[in-house]
This record gives structure tokens, sequence and C-alpha cells, in this order.
């Protein structure tokens, strides 16, 4: 389906206008949320105060990579310089994303999705999995050993020894001609602003005192982000069609208020949607949504009213 078959050129335009205050808020918000997480463990220190900040933290990593994502599209901020050094610096680089390579990769999942050319493909080709299967995979989550692998897999295409990528397929670059010296070349260009934002979050919770808190920043990382993206990639391809009409390879799950702080952060559960009309800012998908909804665009569609039951239909009875 072509949007433009629902709706008028006017209306796109309404519903693609960013917003400066909208994409600052966004921002501002998620980062008042993780210093609140740091504050309930440094004023309240215990085991349940310690869960609670890894739950949110972990979903304020996913809400940032989720902002890059919107700055990938240009769409969290009016102009291609506060979509790029705000992507970068106050989105991305905290939580260990890059947001050039990722613009890339990404413009190509949009290009393919449905298709055996996805470059995402591998994060939910394997579904519908058994139950023991997806308690196996959500156990390797909790325990970090996911986290791992990521930190692992980030380490090497940093170094530019595999190809980037937000997925599961490692494709090993060719060395042949690299000196050690473009190698740690590399290496800086592609990390200089993790360690660069990183040091600065542990250097602000040093001066509070409280220097162990940027532990839990870690911990969310390596345990609940994990456990949040592997929902959430679920919830918005696995077990759909093949093809490239996204009403046939794309999900929409409405997410209610635990959905939305952990995995459904800025209104990415509006997938569909997103597909459909990829420059729309998060505030206006909730609004693209009711109008293809009255218009009759969504009938056959993949919609899910929560994400327990698109966990329940990822999960089948099968030995594996």
């Amino acid at each position: 389906m072509k949007i433009t078959t629902v709706l008028q050129k006017n209306e796109i335009q309404e519903l693609t206008q960013a917003s400066n205050l909208r994409g600052f808020q966004a921002v501002v918000t998620t980062w008042a949320m993780i210093a609140g997480a740091f504050c309930m463990v440094a004023i309240y220190p215990s085991p349940f105060m310690v869960l609670g900040a890894l739950v949110i933290l972990g979903g304020r990593h996913l809400a940032l990579a989720i902002l890059m994502h919107d700055c990938a599209h240009y769409s969290l901020f009016r102009t291609r310089i506060l979509n790029d050094i705000l992507g970068r610096w106050v989105c991305a680089y905290p939580t260990w994303q890059d947001l050039k390579r990722y613009r890339v990769h990404h413009m190509d999942h949009h290009k393919h999705a449905g298709s055996g050319k996805d470059p995402d493909l591998s994060l939910i080709k394997s579904f519908p999995i058994s139950k023991s299967s997806y308690v196996r995979k959500i156990l390797r989550d909790l325990s970090g050993i996911s986290g791992l692998k990521r930190i692992y897999g980030l380490v090497l295409m940093d170094l530019g020894l595999i190809k980037y990528t937000v997925a599961a397929d490692v494709q090993r670059l060719d060395q042949k001609g690299r000196t050690v010296k473009q190698v740690f070349r590399e290496a800086f260009g592609n990390l200089h602003g993790v360690v660069i934002t990183n040091v600065i979050l542990w250097g602000v919770l040093y001066s509070l005192g409280h220097p162990w808190l940027y532990l839990l920043w870690v911990v969310s990382y390596l345990t609940t982000f994990s456990v949040f993206v592997r929902i959430r990639s679920i919830a918005e391809h696995a077990y759909t069609l093949e093809g490239l009409d996204p009403l046939k390879n794309t999900r929409t799950t409405l997410a209610n208020f635990l959905a939305r702080i952990t995995v459904a952060p800025h209104r990415v559960n509006y997938h569909l949607e997103h597909h459909l009309l990829m420059t729309v800012p998060y505030f206006n998908l909730p609004r693209l949504h009711s109008v293809l909804k009255e218009r009759g665009a969504l009938k056959g569609a993949f919609l899910s009213q929560g994400y327990l039951e698109v966990l329940q239909a990822a999960v089948i009875n099968k030995s594996k």
C-alpha cells in the first residue's frame, strides 16, 4: 500500500513536521528518568531499588537508541544539524550506538523489509520458536551473556574487523593491507564519542559522591536492555509475511504504561505506521494510526493489543 492513496499531500506534510520543542522534550525526559533512577538508589539503597533502577535504565538505554533512530530519519528535530549533533552526542554515544553507520544500515532495512535482503532479518527469522528456546534466550539476556556478546561484536565492528550491523549476522572484512595504525585510527574514530560521554556520565556521578552508581548503567546495558531490545524486535517484524508491503511485514503493538517505559519508548510500538511513512516524528505516530484506522487502511494488517499477546504468539509448543 502507498501512503499517498490514503493521505492527502497536505496531511502528509502536517504529519511529517518535526518539532524542536518536542524533540528536546523527549531527550530531557529520557535523561531525567536516568537521573531519577540513579537518585532513588543513592537515596534509598536497597535490592528493590536497584532492581527498579535496572528496569528503568534498561528502558532508557532503549529510549536513547530510539531517539538516535529518529535522528537517523531526521525526524526528531527540524534541522539536520540538530539531528546529527544531538543524535550522536546525547542519544547514540552514551549507549554505545553509532548514528552515522546506523543510518546507512537502517535505510537498507526500510528498503528491503519483508525480503531476504533485509539486513535485520536474522533478528526475527527463527520465530516462532519453542518455549524452552525462548526461555534460554531470555536467561542469556538477564545473565549478561547476550550483552557481553554484543560488546564483543561492537569492539570488532569498531576496529573494522567485521561489517557494522545491529543484527546477528557476522561478516568479516578483508584485512589485507591494513596496518595496526589504521586499525587504531578507525577504532578511535568509532569509539571516542562512546568513551567521552561515558566518562562524563561517570564524572558527574563521581562529583556527586556516588561513582559506584555508574555500575547500574553498565549492568542495565548488559541485562535489562538486552531483554527489552529482543522483545521490541520480535514485536516489530517476527512471524509476519514475506513481501515489501508494510501491511504484511510489519506489526503495530498497543503499549500500556509499563511497555512505554521498557520495550516501547517514544511511540516505537507504532512500527507499521513508521514503515508506511518513516519521517513522521514520534509524537504524531498515534495520530497517523488513528487516521489510517478510521479510513480502513489497516484492515488485514498485523495489529496486536499488547506485548504479552505478541510473545504468546512467538512461542509454540515444539522441541528445538
